[in-house]
Parts: structure tokens; C-alpha cells; sequence
């Protein structure tokens, strides 16, 4: 136990994949202590290492979660509104505001994740920052800058849709799956 928690604690840099935890199958990367295989826990062990998960785990308030949230997204969707109205009192359609509305706001993301700035404010904010087209944009850019030490083909070119591409694939399948859907009971006279 001891060793354990002397390697737990000695850990001063990010660890590769297929070292410590994260190479253990079925163990995410930062999802807390884990035993190593080779360490065999005895009772008084397990007690003293349940007191050290304990203290190392994270306690988190649902109430703040959420109150945290709000703000965060109504502020961004408050700056969204305040595009839009822009956008309109100088004459521009509906449609019109609302894709300039979207490009400010991507935009906006994409350079408060290039300063590292947004990584805090969705830290922060939880999924009030991450749910809006904000969150879209920075999950499409935060890995494009994280990987282009690798060049333009291996790192951002392979790791740009690491987190956005399941979200685009399942949106589109579901959406013509839908479509194909409406289309047959269009068709059986339903719609």
C-alpha cells in the first residue's frame, strides 16, 4: 500500500498511453486511483486506501452544478441575443442575423480555446458552456491545437473530429433515419 500511494503521489507528469492506468483496459485516463495488479491489499490496506480515494475524489454540489450552468449558458445566449438584435437593427433578414450570430459565436469560441481561455470557462460553467454551438466549436478546435505538434496530416487532420466526429456521424444517421421514417409513412398516406 505504501508503494501505491508513494507512486500516486510522485506522479509529476501527464502519463503516456499504454503506461500506468491508462494502458489498463477499461480505465480512463484521470479517473482516479487505481491499484497496480502487482500490489496485493490486505484489510487494514483496503481501509486506508478507501480514506485516500476519499480524500482524492472530487465532491461536487448538483444544486451549484446546475446554478453554474445556467449562468454560463444564459450569459452566452444572452451574447448571442445581443448579435442578433445587432445584426437586425442594421437591416440584415432573420436568417441572415442568425448565421452572422453563429459564425460571431464560433469564432468567439474558437479564439477563447486557442487562449485557453474557454477550457476554464466550460470548467466553470459545465455544460451551460459546452451545450451551446460554443461547446461545438470548441470541441472541434481544442483538439486541432492539441495535436499539431503532430503536422497537418497526422495530428490535425486525424484528431480534429476526435470529440466532434461521433456527435456529426450520429446527427446525420439519425437524421436520415428519421427522414427515411416520415418518408415511408408519407408514403403508407400517415403524413
Amino acid at each position: 500500500m505504501k508503494e501505491f500511494m508513494e507512486h500516486e503521489q510522485g506522479k509529476n507528469r501527464r502519463e503516456q498511453p499504454g503506461e500506468g492506468q491508462a494502458g489498463r483496459p477499461g480505465v480512463q485516463p484521470g479517473s482516479g486511483p487505481v491499484i497496480p495488479p502487482d500490489v496485493q491489499l490486505n484489510e487494514p490496506d483496503k481501509q486506508q486506501y478507501g480514506e485516500y480515494v476519499k480524500q482524492v475524489t472530487p465532491t461536487h454540489s448538483l444544486g451549484l452544478q446546475m446554478l453554474k450552468a445556467f449562468v454560463t449558458g444564459g450569459v452566452i445566449c444572452c451574447i448571442g441575443q445581443g448579435i442578433l438584435n445587432y445584426a437586425g437593427s442594421i437591416g440584415l433578414e432573420k436568417d441572415a442575423a442568425g448565421a452572422w450570430c453563429s459564425v460571431a459565436l464560433v469564432l468567439a469560441s474558437v479564439i477563447l480555446t486557442g487562449l485557453n481561455i474557454f477550457p476554464q470557462i466550460a470548467k466553470w460553467g459545465g455544460a451551460g458552456a459546452l451545450v451551446p454551438i460554443t461547446g461545438f466549436a470548441n470541441s472541434v478546435a481544442a483538439p486541432a491545437i492539441e495535436y499539431q505538434k503532430e503536422g497537418q496530416v497526422f495530428g490535425i487532420g486525424c484528431k480534429i473530429f476526435t470529440i466532434a466526429g461521433p456527435v456529426i456521424l450520429y446527427g446525420i444517421f439519425t437524421s436520415w433515419i428519421l427522414g427515411l421514417i416520415y418518408w415511408i409513412l408519407g408514403l403508407a398516406g400517415v403524413f
